[in-house]
């Protein structure tokens, strides 16, 4: 299939690859060994700063306590973020133009603030609005903040995508008996789905690491429990890729269960569509 798409490179288009490759991995060293290199000319490298994380203290108190608040946060996010974005993806492919309407406007407005002032905004609406959400006011503030602006980006990735589709899928539905608006739900989303996951676990990637925008509004996560750590120990810049690692860590594993189950998915849909083989025919005859 790739020779088709493009012209395989041939022996001198290999060696100028290769070589270029080479090149970019010795520029990635040699950045990486400045900057080590000036972290060490400033005592940032020295035991001293790192000995503080080889305690139970630091990890109990901090990080683990921010970690926890960080996924806590993440994971009511995307499970609303996702609600969210697929109730106003179908409502702005509603077959009425006031539900089309109020949907897109929605969409759109909180497509345009900005995700840190809208946690701003109802953390402060929160601290002074009585509720279930007294006393964790910038708990509430992260969550709604990433699930209005992140449940917007979904919402017009099912957009989208339902309109990228083949138009042969709704004419199918309609076909069958289906009423337009059941063949959106039952034809047309499931296999929008189905192409967007790629965006989709991007997203779910920014909504987890959007929650580092909270320690703004005093909120524990672990990026402020990272600076706290800084503070305390006089080891700033050390806790501070510590918590760079936990990120890329934690993300690194969103993204590999995603695409898993996205992979897992595309293999039970192509199933499900996959014509009757020979053996299935010579059983018919």
């Amino acid at each position: 299939m790739s020779s088709v798409l493009f012209d395989a490179p041939g022996p001198r288009g290999r060696r100028r690859i290769a070589a270029v490759n080479v090149l970019g991995s010795l520029i990635v060293l040699g950045v990486l060994a400045w900057v080590l290199w000036g972290l060490a000319g400033k005592g940032q490298l020295a035991a001293a700063k790192w000995n503080p994380f080889a305690t139970e203290s630091v990890w109990v108190d901090y990080l683990l306590v921010g970690l926890w608040n960080t996924l806590r946060a993440a994971a009511v996010a995307i499970v609303a973020a996702n609600v969210f974005g697929l109730l106003f993806g179908l409502g702005r492919l509603s077959q009425s133009r006031i539900v089309r309407g109020l949907s897109g406007t929605v969409v759109e407005f909180f497509r345009a603030v900005p995700v840190l002032i809208m946690m701003i905004f109802f953390w402060r609406l929160f601290s002074y609005v009585p509720g279930p959400w007294e006393g964790d006011a910038p708990f509430y503030g992260v969550v709604v903040g990433l699930t209005l602006y992140n449940g917007s980006v979904i919402a017009e990735l099912v957009r989208s995508g339902v309109t990228n589709l083949p138009r042969g899928q709704r004419e199918a539905g309609l076909a069958i008996g289906l009423t337009p608006s059941k063949s959106l739900r039952l034809v047309e989303v499931p296999q929008a789905l189905i192409a967007m996951m790629p965006s989709m676990i991007s997203q779910l990637v920014v909504i987890l690491k959007d929650t580092a925008l909270g320690y703004i509004i005093t909120y524990s996560e672990l990026l402020r429990s990272a600076r706290l750590v800084g503070s305390t120990f006089a080891n700033y810049i050390p806790a501070l890729i510590v918590a760079a690692v936990i990120f890329i860590v934690i993300n690194y594993t969103l993204t590999w269960v995603a695409e898993r189950v996205a992979r897992r998915l595309s293999s039970r849909t192509a199933g499900v569509t996959r014509p009757a083989g020979p053996a299935t025919a010579d059983a018919g005859e």
